[in-house]
């Protein structure tokens, strides 16, 4: 068989974390009853007119400065016309000839080390509505609140050449929006989701093959699979001598396979044409600055400044920098306890545990760096031990208390009274003959189950190594 190369470029849509629509305003909150968020605009109405919500053009060119886009300096509103239920208006507000943002690039991590994705373009427009198919009765129910949400879609150039690349790209992404805070990102909500465009081509061939469009896919995991099973089909049927067809599939991933869904439209089948009620947005110098001086510092920034002023090692910092939240908290509960590495060290371990076993994203922490350095103080001076520690920690992750206060109100505050250390070892040996005589036998590791029987009686008060201490002691 012939050696073929992969080709994949990605249509990503972008949900924006405005709190209104782009031509109304209507709330976009997410989980809200269905067709509570309408009005006249964005469920079609005839006579209701679109104005352009500011804050996403705002945010479309912030990400077109983040992604080393040109900014289009006067951009204009198409209408793309097709006909489908989630679809009020029979067309779809956009941006086809003249988008805002064009010609950038997204440097990424590759097995082969960085390499420069180009993005052809970002596009504003509107999104639709959402069908929602019943199986039991066999009714579709149409929900408009997502009928107007404001959309970016990132349109890439085909420049990835494996699933790997694209998920690298859509991480790195994904990464760059978060830290600009115009989108969550949220793929399991929708909220992120890309179009995979493939084809392949023999190896060393410059032309490219005829692609299908994989649309919205909501995983990185679907996207590296959907990508593999899609290279594999295409290869299988140019091997027979057949022709690959353009067309949209559907893939499903619990199934491992996608289906063919129509034939892949072109731009003259939606008929697009400018938007009458819209006028050009025209962006000048000045509000393009205004926007470049309230952008965020990157986490290729954040990773050099840490290591230049912290001193914590590289592997802490790629951690703390994964998540803009993380990072924050991070720096500024340093600020308050002056303790970087202590402060690291609760992020990286018990934080990101206690993110995996509850599904936390970590951008989503709650708590505050105020209570997260009162628990690192706490700790660090010893007045409570690790494993209250941890059970404090537990409820600051979880409710955002204040550990100063838990620690007072509930007594946990470690022991330090040598009289009621030693009281309570005396108790233990009177109570635990057999174990006591293990030990004092030679089998050392009887102590363990000694100073749990003293942190027991103590409520996990006092410092094990103290009661440990005094154990030896009183055993000789």
């Amino acid at each position: 068989m012939r050696a073929y190369e992969t080709v994949i470029g990605l249509e990503v849509h972008v949900e924006l974390s405005t709190k209104t629509k782009i031509f109304c305003g209507c709330p976009t909150t997410f989980g809200a009853e269905p067709n509570t968020q309408i009005c006249p605009v964005c469920t079609g109405m005839p006579g209701a007119l679109p104005v352009l919500n500011r804050e996403v053009a705002e945010d479309a060119i912030a990400a077109g400065l983040a992604l080393n886009c040109e900014i289009t300096r006067v951009s204009r509103f198409d209408r793309k016309n097709y006909f489908y239920p989630d679809n009020p208006q029979n067309y779809q507000i956009s941006q086809l000839y003249a988008p805002i943002c064009r010609n950038g690039y997204l440097t990424v991590e590759t097995e082969s080390g960085p390499k420069r994705i180009g993005i052809h373009e970002i596009h504003m427009e509107e999104d639709a509505g959402k069908c929602i198919h019943d199986p039991s009765s066999g009714c579709t129910l149409v929900d408009y609140n997502r009928s107007g949400v404001p959309l970016l879609e990132i349109v890439s150039e085909p420049d990835m050449r494996s699933g790997e690349e694209a998920v690298a790209y859509l991480e790195k992404l994904r990464e760059r929006l978060r830290y600009l805070g115009i989108s969550d990102c949220r793929m399991q909500e929708g909220s992120m989701r890309a179009d995979v465009n493939l084809s392949v081509r023999p190896a060393g061939s410059e032309t490219l093959g005829t692609r299908t469009e994989m649309k919205n896919l909501n995983s990185f995991r679907s996207v590296l699979r959907a990508a593999a099973n899609e290279s594999a089909r295409q290869i299988e049927i140019l091997e027979r001598g057949e022709a690959v067809v353009q067309e949209s599939r559907r893939w499903d991933d619990e199934r491992g396979e996608s289906y063919s869904m129509r034939s892949k439209e072109d731009a003259q089948d939606y008929r697009y044409f400018p938007e009458p009620d819209l006028l050009p947005l025209r962006v000048d110098d000045a509000w393009i600055e205004a926007v470049r001086v309230r952008q965020p510092e990157f986490r290729e920034e954040k990773t050099e400044r840490f290591l230049r002023e912290y001193e914590i090692p590289a592997y802490d910092v790629g951690i703390l920098t994964s998540a803009k939240r993380l990072a924050d908290l991070f720096e500024e509960a340093s600020a308050i306890c002056g303790k970087p590495k202590k402060v690291s060290n609760w992020l990286m371990t018990e934080t990101m545990r206690l993110c995996r076993e509850k599904g936390v994203d970590p951008e989503d922490l709650a708590f505050s760096a105020e209570h997260l350095a009162a628990l690192v103080e706490l700790a660090d001076a010893g007045e409570i031990n690790s494993t209250v520690a941890k059970q404090v920690f537990l409820r600051v992750f979880e409710e955002d208390a204040d550990p100063v206060r838990i620690v007072k109100e509930e007594g946990l505050r470690t022991v330090s009274d040598r009289g009621e250390l030693s009281t309570a070892v005396e108790s233990m040996i009177r109570e635990n003959p057999k174990p006591v005589q293990d030990y004092l036998n030679g089998k050392k590791k009887a102590i363990g189950f000694l100073v749990g029987q003293v942190m027991r009686a103590m409520q996990g008060r006092a410092d094990p190594e103290a009661v440990r201490e005094e154990i030896a002691r009183r055993l000789g």
